[in-house]
């Protein structure tokens, strides 16, 4: 038996969250059982708590796209019995049962190591949303950002993927603007590394001009929607946005000018299918350059029984920094 989060839909339609006991022969089908550890909380998560949001395939359904834990059994050679994993992505927790459980059984070729130095809570406290900050940093180096040609631009600071943006952007030396629209949440920013606040009103604002005054040396966007057609106006010569979320809509009101005139790259960043030799690459890169004490500050901690009021939450915009889920707790 197993502890998990099951959602479950009524003939009406309407889907149930409660943590229950279930039978193993339950888990799905995959080469390696984990036992989970700790389990996080993202956007997607709440909709899978909730209606579903159209990821959901199947009813009933464990959610929770990424986890840490410790190899139970394996037929894969890779992996033996108490080795340490991480899995983000490959839409576990939407179409294939996730960590919101004590017990989860994947594909092999879904998990990856757990890096030196890092424990199972530490790589949740990361998850899915501090993968995808690496991967858009990643990516902006290899445009050529380099420290001091200027500050970098963080929108959505506050949220998991910013934040953790803004604290491995700050450790590597850079300048970081990060955008909020939370007053409260300025200190917070600030103790993560970011030199200046720029109030969300300021940037989120359409303009019709194609162009403006050069600002930004690069820029990690987790909005998307007016706000990533405005900053591609402000970005430097040769400069890049990688572009990581749509929290204030999936439109893009821009011109092409910016990239014709000023040579400005859009960069798409994907966390969900990204091929193994990345992702062990992004991870080795977390251990190194993410400041963990940091990391640690953004924690708010929870259990299984808290997740149903949390992923309500993450739905309305309410919920700051990384919430880590102890499932066995």
């Amino acid at each position: 038996m197993f502890k998990a989060l099951l959602v479950e839909k009524d003939e009406a339609g309407a889907t149930h969250a409660s943590v229950q006991e279930l039978d193993d022969a339950r888990l799905p089908e995959g080469e390696v059982t984990v036992a989970v550890e700790y389990s996080t909380l993202n956007y997607k998560d709440g909709l899978c708590i909730g209606p579903g949001g159209g990821l959901v395939r199947q009813y009933p359904h464990v959610p929770g796209i990424d986890f840490a834990g410790a190899v139970e059994t394996s037929d894969d050679a890779r992996y033996k019995p108490g080795d340490k994993v991480v899995l983000t992505g490959w839409r576990v927790g939407e179409a294939h049962w996730g960590g919101y459980a004590t017990r989860a059984r994947v594909r092999a070729d879904w998990l990856v190591p757990l890096p030196e130095g890092l424990s199972t809570r530490d790589a949740m406290a990361v998850g899915t949303a501090g993968l995808t900050a690496m991967l858009a940093v990643m990516a902006l180096e290899k445009q050529g950002l380099k420290t001091g040609q200027g500050p970098v631009l963080v929108t959505g600071a506050a949220g998991g993927v910013g934040s953790v943006a803004t604290a491995i952007l700050a450790s590597l030396g850079h300048e970081v603007a990060a955008v909020t629209g939370r007053p409260e949440t300025e200190d917070y920013l600030r103790d993560l590394g970011a030199a200046s606040i720029v109030p969300r009103a300021e940037i989120n604002e359409t303009t019709k001009k194609p162009l403006e005054s050069e600002r930004w040396a690069g820029c990690v966007d987790a909005v998307g929607g007016a706000m990533l057609a405005r900053v591609l106006g402000q970005v430097n010569y040769g400069g890049s946005v990688a572009a990581v979320g749509l929290a204030g809509g999936a439109d893009l009101p821009a011109k092409v000018i910016p990239f014709l005139l000023r040579g400005v790259n859009l960069l798409g960043i994907d966390s969900v299918m990204q091929p193994y030799d990345n992702r062990v690459e992004a991870w080795k890169r977390i251990a190194r350059d993410l400041p963990m004490e940091k990391l640690r500050a953004m924690i708010r901690p929870a259990r299984l029984g808290d997740l149903p009021e949390l992923g309500a939450e993450i739905l309305k915009g309410q919920v700051r920094g990384r919430v880590v889920v102890d499932v066995a707790g």
